[in-house]
């Protein structure tokens, strides 16, 4: 049995922020309000700001837990600092946000707890929408074999063996035994990769509830289709995204569960570097960052 099938399982959010403290508040304020009851709402501060304890303190007087860090722990650290806290507290789950995304009403975290009931699941993600467009999907997502864009072409309500990780997800402490925590190696880009990578090793149910959502800004003008749309390759506009997003993607290609797709990733990418943008340049770019994570070095710029 999931150890989220108790009649009422102690759940904790744990929420990591860096210097958004406007757009925070409007995460907090909605997960305060969750129709079933938080245990603790933790936030991992990556860069300790009086205004987001001040925030904490407003939001969730009696539930809120502000974990200031002087080192920017990154998503991965951020994440695990605070799910070893809340594991430390004895809690039975931890419900993932962040400062840019939220919940989209006051129901999700009760419709995940009774969906992961249902299917005996140890973790569970909401659909990941659009914050400006909820119907539009912020991040591709497969369903078989076709990538879909927008709500409307999911279908049914429960997609298994595939979640977002931290953009809403409900996680058992079971499954935190089995699988650990994020990596901090990682920093940004990839960590939730390369939990999902353990996750589908574990053994344990999961999946997406596609009955219900959390909103985030749009990350689907990354993910650039390729061959007439059958496939996608990730180019982030920003350099220092495209660092983090092409090493820690060569780490992860080096990792069990993963080496199948080696030979896919430079088709993926050759086509796209060399065939699609005619760029050698950008190809060579990220075929050197790709070697840095197989080499796991993971020295940031």
């Amino acid at each position: 049995m999931s150890s989220l099938s108790s009649p009422n399982p102690v759940i904790a959010a744990v929420i990591v922020t860096h210097k958004r403290v406007e757009l925070l508040r409007a995460s907090l304020e909605i997960v305060a309000r969750q129709s079933y009851p938080l245990s603790h709402i933790i936030v991992v501060d990556n860069g300790p700001d009086q205004a987001v304890a001040d925030l904490v303190a407003e939001i969730a007087p009696e539930t809120g837990i502000y974990l200031p860090s002087r080192t920017n722990l990154g998503g991965g650290g951020g994440f695990a600092y605070g799910f070893l806290t809340a594991l430390a507290l004895g809690v039975d789950a931890v419900w993932c946000a962040d400062d840019d995304g939220r919940p989209a009403d006051e129901y999700v975290l009760e419709t995940l707890i009774d969906l992961a009931r249902q299917y005996d699941l140890e973790e569970i993600s909401p659909v990941v929408a659009n914050i400006s467009d909820p119907e539009t999907l912020a991040f591709p997502l497969r369903q078989g074999f076709q990538w879909k864009r927008q709500r409307r072409e999911l279908t049914g309500e429960f997609l298994p063996g595939i979640a977002s990780l931290f953009n809403g997800a409900l996680i058992s402490a079971r499954a935190m035994e089995r699988i650990g925590v994020p990596d901090y190696q990682l920093f940004i880009r990839g960590d939730e990769v390369e939990y999902h990578r353990r996750l589908g090793r574990s053994g344990l149910k999961f999946g997406t509830a596609l009955t219900t959502a959390y909103l985030h800004p749009d990350g689907a003008s990354e993910f650039k289709p390729i061959l007439g749309g059958r496939m996608h390759t990730q180019y982030p506009d920003a350099p220092a995204k495209r660092f983090f997003t092409y090493r820690n993607r060569g780490y992860l290609m080096n990792q069990p569960g993963m080496r199948r797709l080696l030979p896919q990733e430079y088709a993926r990418f050759g086509w796209f570097f060399l065939v699609q943008r005619r760029d050698p340049r950008g190809f060579w770019e990220w075929f050197k960052l790709q070697q840095l994570g197989r080499k796991e070095h993971f020295e940031r710029p």
